[in-house]
């Protein structure tokens, strides 16, 4: 009776233990969607991009909450920045020191560092954060990550804009590529076949975020001097 005692506190403590944990990453993510970025912040961005009007300065902002979204709902695993002017905003908002470190610690309970550029190629761990960015910002946006018919915000916005040292992307390249244009990255180049890279399960993760789940067979694809992304962050 002691043991089927036992087991059942056991059985109550993880489930509430569950429950708990999904509690506080909904709040978490409740407390970035809905966070005021510090006054001045967008006026800092407009001095490095004069031709970006209020409301897409404002997009750039929702761009980023979205970035540390997927940063959230990865499990706080290393992810990399796809977009030029999205990571300049990060930037800025890391020069208010305060503010920053007081958001990271509502929002993640830890602080999110910045780390050099990275980009789709030979270098896993580059890889890794590349393709889990994509997987988690296109969940955010109910897009199916392996078969995308359009791209998440965060990597739009560089080509919407026509950023001239930005990252384009596109969700379908075949047609791009018949014509030899080079410059656009594929979203279908993380998912695609022929990667010599192990495969990546971020569908467990997913799952846990409550996100569509993939099979643990679904690895990143492209070719190694695919897809450019930007400054990475996060992980342990």
């Amino acid at each position: 009776m002691s043991i089927l005692l036992g087991l059942l506190v056991l059985v109550l403590a993880v489930s509430l233990l569950v429950v708990w944990t999904r509690w506080r990453r909904a709040a978490q993510a409740d407390y970035i969607r809905s966070y005021m970025f510090p006054p001045g912040l967008l006026e800092r961005l407009h001095k490095q991009r004069p031709d970006l009007a209020l409301k897409d300065q404002q997009l750039v902002a929702r761009a980023l909450r979205q970035f540390f979204l997927v940063y959230l709902k990865s499990g706080f695993k290393h992810i990399s920045m796809p977009s030029q002017v999205v990571d300049e905003l990060w930037h800025e908002f890391i020069l208010y020191t305060k503010n920053y470190e007081q958001f990271c610690q509502r929002a993640f309970g830890r602080y999110m560092h910045h780390t050099p550029a990275a980009v789709l190629g030979a270098g896993q761990r580059s890889n890794e954060g590349l393709r889990r960015t994509w997987w988690f910002a296109c969940l955010e946006e109910n897009i199916n990550p392996r078969r995308a018919t359009r791209l998440p915000l965060l990597f739009a916005l560089d080509a919407k804009w026509n950023i001239a040292d930005g990252f384009r992307y596109a969700p379908d390249c075949s047609a791009l590529r018949a014509n030899g244009d080079g410059t656009v990255y594929c979203g279908g180049d993380f998912y695609g076949a022929g990667s010599s890279d192990a495969s990546y399960d971020f569908g467990d993760t997913a799952r846990d975020s409550g996100g569509a789940g993939a099979s643990s067979n679904d690895s990143g694809g492209g070719d190694s001097s695919g897809c450019g992304g930007g400054c990475g962050g996060g992980g342990d």
